[in-house]
């Protein structure tokens, strides 16, 4: 008996329940992955997350091949392909890992219709969020009552990867190039692709590992596993969360999920927004982290939510103008979080909290989260001569301290952009006429 198993984003061998159950249930088993155009080019299109991907692929078609099989390229609807490469091959089953976003189930009942599909766990740290329900037998919309929740779920055990794996038999098809795909790579430092990074960072104590969980190179069950880190676990928790939260409310996709926010007025100032994307603004820490974004594909969780604040309560920008472009530069591009944290901050989300507790001054951030500058100066290296005590008002300092530090603001960095203290009271008088 022959199966398929269809990668998607669970792009590893270790931990895998959909290869592993392949493997028990069928003699021959034929890795595949099929490069779908209506994600490739679709409205969340990045060129940084293609070149991710065709890293993470590559990677994963030589452990495969290292076991004795390999990984099979198609192009093309998936649907169509998988009951091609199914009916090519004799495979009576596809197995997947089941995914929440959108898109993805869509994706996955279009497959259903043409073949016998079995979706297995994988993307979470618990198997199954659609089984988390409140008392009153509803979804959680609040993420601490979710949290306690979610702490008291059953969770499967962890899974090694298979020594070997019976040979494939069939033609596998050439990796494509990202410009072949219609892409280009636009970020200089990215982080590396595949599963062999993943678990090197996991071993470096965790760092910067989101790329890795959005495609599956390492799982947030084994994660969860490894760590005694309590704030660590919280933090798979709220990416649980937002996946329960678009998985049971989808048109969060597009719309705010509190009704009484979705007629807001928004400022559509592109001359700001071009400030905020090129991180041109005149407050260093917001900058910093534009200009993170564009040189790395990443951004810290901390300055991400600081860089958000400041587009739709500084600037009253949509939300959704950020939530595009961090889908068109992060490697980590994930729909259910980015548009979770994105609602979160702009205060239209799940959060029960009043707008006036996520508006966050950049300079007091900055002096709380980057006390050294460190950070900052990294990012914006014509900020490197400007005194600790001014790094985070560098507007503040005298014409003679500007010189000195060789800094002269409107010259060598761009003046503030906006008042924050009156951005602020307007950003409260809008909320407060939307409610």
């Amino acid at each position: 008996m022959t199966a398929l198993v269809w990668f998607t984003r669970d792009l590893r061998v270790h931990d895998h329940p959909a290869l592993r159950a392949a493997l028990e249930a069928h003699d021959r088993v034929i890795p595949v992955f099929c490069f779908d155009d209506g994600l490739l080019h679709g409205r969340h299109a990045s060129g940084p997350r293609t070149q991710f991907l065709l890293e993470c692929l590559a990677e994963l078609d030589a452990a495969l091949q290292a076991r004795g099989s390999g990984l099979v390229l198609r192009r093309g609807r998936p649907e169509e392909e998988l009951a091609k490469l199914a009916a090519e091959a004799g495979a009576d089953t596809v197995f997947c890992t089941a995914d929440d976003t959108p898109y993805a189930r869509a994706r996955a009942l279009r497959v259903a219709e043409r073949v016998n599909l079995r979706r297995k766990p994988g993307l979470h740290a618990v198997d199954d969020l659609a089984e988390l329900r409140t008392g009153k037998g509803t979804p959680y919309a609040v993420f601490t009552p979710f949290y306690r929740a979610w702490l008291e779920q059953p969770r499967r055990t962890v899974l090694g990867a298979p020594e070997t794996l019976p040979p494939l038999g069939i033609a596998t098809g050439r990796l494509p190039s990202l410009e072949e795909l219609g892409h280009r790579e636009t970020v200089p430092e990215p982080p590396p692709g595949g599963e062999t990074e993943a678990r090197g960072r996991t071993a470096r104590r965790g760092e910067q590992l989101s790329p890795y969980l959005h495609f599956g190179c390492i799982t947030p069950r084994e994660l969860e596993n490894r760590t005694r880190d309590d704030e660590f676990r919280r933090q798979l928790a709220w990416r649980d969360f937002y996946h329960h939260v678009l998985q049971h409310h989808p048109g969060n996709a597009r719309r705010e999920h509190q009704a009484r926010y979705r007629g807001m007025r928004w400022s559509r100032s592109r001359t700001a927004f071009d400030a905020w994307c090129a991180g041109r603004t005149g407050f260093p820490l917001v900058d910093a982290g534009m200009r993170q974004l564009r040189r790395e594909g990443w951004m810290h969780n901390r300055v991400r939510l600081v860089v958000g604040s400041f587009l739709t309560k500084d600037l009253a920008l949509d939300w959704r103008w950020g939530e595009r472009w961090f889908m068109r530069w992060l490697v980590d591009g994930d729909q259910a979080n980015n548009n979770g944290n994105w609602q979160w901050i702009a205060s239209v989300g799940t959060d029960p909290q009043p707008a006036f507790r996520r508006i966050y001054n950049p300079a007091r951030q900055q002096e709380r989260f980057d006390p050294r500058g460190t950070y900052v100066r990294r990012y914006v290296p014509e900020l490197a001569g400007v005194p600790d005590e001014h790094l985070a008002e560098p507007w503040l300092m005298s014409e003679a301290e500007q010189e000195a530090s060789g800094c002269v603001i409107g010259r060598d960095y761009p003046e503030p952009i906006v008042d924050h203290a009156l951005a602020r009271r307007e950003a409260l008088e809008r909320y407060g006429r939307a409610r």
